[in-house]
């Protein structure tokens, strides 16, 4: 008996699983995600394996939606978001364009919440109430892994928050936040380095540029704030909404 027979019949190769299926306009979904009716997704976006997005919302072009990621009804993303993975975005937030939001972030709507609605048997409402705020986080901004958005917040564009960060007030446009409560400690440019050298620029009047990027900003002020302007740079110059 040759050695080839011993060996028993030879097996032929198994074409690989694909992990992604592919749709129309080049997006890509994976089979374990879930995608309700209403739900509208831009050309060249990735949703990975485990995201459940509920419908109507919208997600934008060429977005990453990381895996075990939940999106609620409601929401918009804007286009090159990239979201990692296990966030939680509730309904009433609104993510503009080239916003990053980092792994295990999660978004609140409600700052009283209870099971119960006080003088009722049973479980309360789920859907949004008189109680529910709107958070948007504005263009370019960046959310850090494990950090909490508290309900009605505005995250200023170009903003930065850190890690771990439990963020319960306004984060102004290019505002370094971070700490439980997070505080402003700081600001960064559109490259998201930190403009170290900004006490100086307000304390002599003059202009600044970033130490990374050499991107030149001048200083506004606000009241007894003072805050970066980077020229050409869009919503910067919006005050935050009075509290």
């Amino acid at each position: 008996m040759r050695r080839s027979d011993m060996a028993g019949p030879r097996r032929t190769a198994r074409p690989v699983k694909e992990t992604l299926l592919s749709v129309k306009a080049g997006i890509r979904i994976h089979p374990t995600a879930i995608i309700e009716a209403g739900v509208e997704i831009g050309a060249g976006t990735a949703v990975w394996d485990g995201v459940h997005v509920r419908g109507p919302a919208r997600i934008g072009t060429q977005c990453i939606i990381g895996e075990k990621t939940y999106i609620a009804y409601g929401v918009s993303v804007g286009n090159c978001v990239k979201i990692n993975a296990s966030v939680y975005v509730c309904t009433g937030v609104t993510i503009a364009d080239h916003v990053m939001i980092a792994a295990g972030v999660i978004f609140a709507n409600d700052r009283y919440p209870r099971a119960f609605t006080d003088g009722m048997d049973g479980l309360a409402e789920s859907g949004p109430t008189a109680d529910t705020l709107a958070t948007t986080v504005h263009e370019g901004a960046t959310i850090g892994a494990g950090a909490t958005i508290g309900a009605g917040i505005e995250v200023g564009a170009f903003a930065m928050v850190g890690m771990g960060a439990v963020v319960v007030k306004d984060v102004p446009a290019h505002g370094l936040v971070y700490g439980n409560p997070g505080r402003l400690r700081g600001f960064v440019c559109v490259c998201g380095h930190p403009l170290r050298g900004l006490p100086q620029v307000v304390q002599n009047g003059r202009s600044g540029s970033c130490s990374r990027c050499d991107r030149m900003y001048s200083v506004i002020e606000h009241g007894a704030a003072a805050y970066p302007f980077f020229t050409g740079v869009r919503d910067v110059r919006k005050p935050l909404r009075p509290r």
